[in-house]
């Protein structure tokens, strides 16, 4: 019988002799929660090498240290790449067709090139599906997908786990101490140590950025590539910090010098949906269900609603994130356990009843009102239907 972690109020989780998982107080189970399968007992751990002090990273001598320009129309003519990072979300699209645009008025569309990083059953079903048609309806004729090898999110938390443990036990025994009592370091991604943007989304669209220097290196220099983020100054106080435009000095190196553009960093969410509602092209149904983000359906970023959303809509994902709970002992977000999560969409479900489809545009509205959206339905048709409404 496996026992987890205390919650909040006192009242704990523990997993009964038929295998369900309850709420225990004063070792009396009250109430069953969800079903969950008897964990898996995780990989042994391997004994782990004494780590090699790292190597400094030099920046090769042709990297520069500023962009030479920050004039957007600049920055697209002086690129041989112009690298759109889609995740299929809002922020995404509209800088997509506001890239697209400006691109299409300078006659470069031809350069530019979408790129979606799958991060597999953690992200929202259809969101690779939708950014590939959020970018040919934009008119950009090449969409490239790009992967983590080997284990994915969920799988590499355990990891992880594993080599923190591993970590936290030699260290105490070479303190001398009982290296049972350690304290495990949380191996889930947090907004302090977001691991898992650079190995599920940066290194593997990194590998990008290396075929497309190769594509190019007949031209006898570091290839120009602009690479095009939507993160936006409304979203946190850190990417507010963020300069629109910046040399990326550690994706770049003597074959390719990497500038990145942020080009909707100064926008607001109406901005974003009047850019939306311009474009005519496609925005994900969890937006109309109430999302506020897109991407993970449990990202550790996301809001408390947003997690409950997600439960609701693909429970089977919520009770994985669950067991990978127990499994390394710790909750997925600092406060908030799955479990309190799942009961939550499960308290909701119960008082409202399973949750009908909003209508399309439902999360347009509000922000650019009923006509306006009105008329962007009427785009996405058209677009969809095979009408050039691009110029």
């Amino acid at each position: 019988m496996t026992t987890a972690r205390a919650l909040s109020w006192g009242t704990r989780i523990k997993r009964t002799s038929d295998g369900r998982l309850g709420t225990v107080t004063n070792s009396v189970q009250t109430e069953t929660l969800f079903d969950l399968p008897a964990p898996k007992a995780p990989p042994s751990i391997q004994p782990v090498k004494p780590t090699k002090p790292k190597r400094k990273r030099t920046v090769h001598a042709s990297v520069p240290a500023a962009p030479p320009t920050t004039v957007p129309d600049e920055l697209i003519r002086d690129a041989d790449w112009v690298v759109v990072s889609s995740s299929g979300g809002k922020d995404s699209q509209a800088m997509l067709a506001h890239v697209a645009r400006r691109a299409r008025a300078l006659g470069m569309l031809g350069k530019v090139v979408v790129v979606h990083a799958d991060l597999g059953r953690v992200e929202w079903k259809g969101t690779r599906e939708l950014a590939e048609e959020q970018a040919r309806l934009a008119g950009i004729r090449r969409f490239e997908v790009v992967q983590s090898v080997g284990a994915d999110l969920l799988e590499r938390v355990i990891l992880r786990f594993q080599k923190l443990k591993a970590k936290a036990e030699r260290e105490a025994e070479e303190r001398g101490e009982d290296p049972a009592t350690v304290d495990v370091a949380p191996a889930w991604p947090s907004s302090a140590a977001r691991w898992c943007t650079s190995g599920e989304k940066r290194g593997p669209i990194w590998t990008l950025y290396t075929r497309l220097a190769r594509e190019l290196s007949h031209l006898g220099r570091p290839v120009r590539i602009l690479a095009c983020i939507g993160q936006r100054a409304a979203e946190s106080d850190n990417r507010a910090k963020l300069a629109p435009v910046e040399i990326d000095r550690s994706a770049s190196n003597g074959k390719r010098h990497v500038t990145t553009w942020r080009p909707i960093h100064g926008w607001s969410d109406a901005d974003v949906w009047r850019e939306i509602a311009r474009s005519g092209l496609p925005y994900h149904e969890a937006y109309d269900w109430g999302n506020r983000r897109l991407s993970c359906v449990f990202c550790v970023l996301g809001c408390n609603s947003d997690l409950v959303n997600g439960a609701r809509r693909v429970p089977e994902l919520a009770a994985a994130y669950a067991e990978t709970e127990l499994t390394v002992g710790a909750d997925f977000k600092d406060g908030l356990s799955m479990r309190e999560i799942i009961r939550r969409a499960e308290a909701l479900e119960k008082e409202l009843g399973p949750a009908s489809q909003p209508p399309a545009g439902t999360a347009m509205a509000g922000y650019v009102g009923k006509s306006t959206t009105a008329l962007y339905l009427g785009r996405l048709r058209a677009l969809r239907g095979g009408l050039d409404l691009a110029a």
